[in-house]
């Protein structure tokens, strides 16, 4: 009987230590933490929904697939409201408690601006930030890869199409009051001055107001007829729809961050607005990723896709690409290396995103109201 109960015993064990073995490496299988800080509330918060929902329509794909590598995306997103305090408590969590690989997808200037001191100093990886500010584009301090044309270049679009184009020489500028407004306005200012030209006047609102009272009786007043815009949806809908109300009707120009589909559709009037983007309209173009793109977005039952969906879209496509080239656990500088690679030479990508006559340069859409 001894001898049964042994055997008993042992089999147990056995079984005990099979069991643990097997929850262990459940456990341990590989994951690829990513934080994406974003507006998720206050006057701007489409922007940053849209963005994470195209990113985590093409990463739920991917771990449906058996993730990279076989490692599963986690995309963690936090609110930050577009405020650049509540960004850098969000980034201190990814990078000091969840120990991200990377941060990816961040929304906006003001709030990149306020956490490059921290990466400056860590060297984490910043990728596809949602904004196209000079100090993320033109030698960098920060360990940062850019999807989106920089705001100089679609400041150049922008008073090409107001002076060549529709002859414009009488320009304004509202402009967001913050780090967004400041690069933005220095790239415009540098573009009108290839013409020989400086803004008329120059007025100024608080980010995440509507507060544009003041600014649209001062340009009104100005005797500008064209004013290039720098914000976000709301207030410059609310400004635009206010100067016809008004009877001040100039044309307007505005960079791609204002989202120019949920700027339209708040808009009451006739009015000519050009907006600058960074991708194409996934509705009107017949490449690879545009196709690939809608398909994913019906199956995901997102009814209305935009260019903000496309560019998070794209922002994990691409994330993807340069981390299946490399092994597990994910190394910054293998993945930085073969993000670069990948936006230079695939020709899917290039496609979308590079200017054929001039390769250093970003291609820039446009969209029309």
């Amino acid at each position: 009987m001894s001898n049964i109960y042994l055997r008993n015993y042992l089999s147990a064990v056995l079984f005990l230590f099979f069991l643990s073995s097997h929850y262990a490496h459940a456990e341990k299988k590989p994951v690829i933490k990513l934080g994406m800080s974003t507006a998720l509330t206050g006057p701007a918060k489409q922007i940053g929904e849209q963005l994470y929902q195209g990113s985590n329509v093409y990463f739920s794909k991917i771990n449906k697939d058996g993730g990279i590598n076989g490692a599963k995306v986690l995309l963690k997103v936090a609110d930050d409201g577009y405020e650049p305090k509540r960004a850098v408590s969000n980034t201190r969590q990814f990078i000091y408690e969840d120990k991200v690989d990377a941060l990816f997808g961040a929304m906006g200037t003001p709030t990149s601006f306020a956490v490059s001191a921290l990466l400056e100093k860590l060297q984490t990886p910043y990728l596809m930030p949602y904004s196209g500010a000079e100090f993320l584009h033109f030698q960098p301090k920060i360990n940062v890869f850019n999807l989106r044309a920089s705001y100089e270049d679609e400041a150049d679009e922008q008073i090409k199409h107001l002076v060549k184009e529709k002859n414009h020489s009488r320009i304004g500028l509202l402009i967001q009051a913050d780090e967004f407004g400041f690069v933005v306005e220095s790239g415009l200012r540098k573009s009108l001055a290839k013409f020989n030209l400086k803004p008329v006047k120059v007025a100024r609102y608080q980010r995440n107001s509507l507060d544009i009272a003041n600014a649209l009786k001062t340009l009104k007043a100005s005797g500008v007829t064209a004013i290039s815009l720098v914000g976000t949806y709301k207030p410059l809908s609310e400004f635009i729809n206010n100067a016809y109300e008004q009877k001040f009707n100039p044309d307007y120009t505005s960079v791609s961050f204002a989202s120019s589909s949920d700027l339209f559709a708040r808009l009451k009037y006739p009015s000519e607005v050009m907006v600058t983007e960074v991708v194409p309209n996934p509705h009107k173009c017949n490449v690879y990723w545009c196709r690939e793109f809608l398909k994913d977005m019906a199956v995901a039952n997102i009814n209305k896709p935009n260019r903000i969906h496309f560019e998070g879209y794209l922002n994990a496509v691409i994330f993807t690409a340069a981390a299946q080239r490399c092994p597990l656990p994910l190394q910054e500088n293998c993945l930085m290396h073969h993000l670069n690679i990948i936006f230079s030479e695939d020709q899917k990508i290039h496609a979308l995103f590079i200017n054929k006559t001039d390769k250093n340069k970003h291609i820039v859409y446009r969209s029309t109201f």
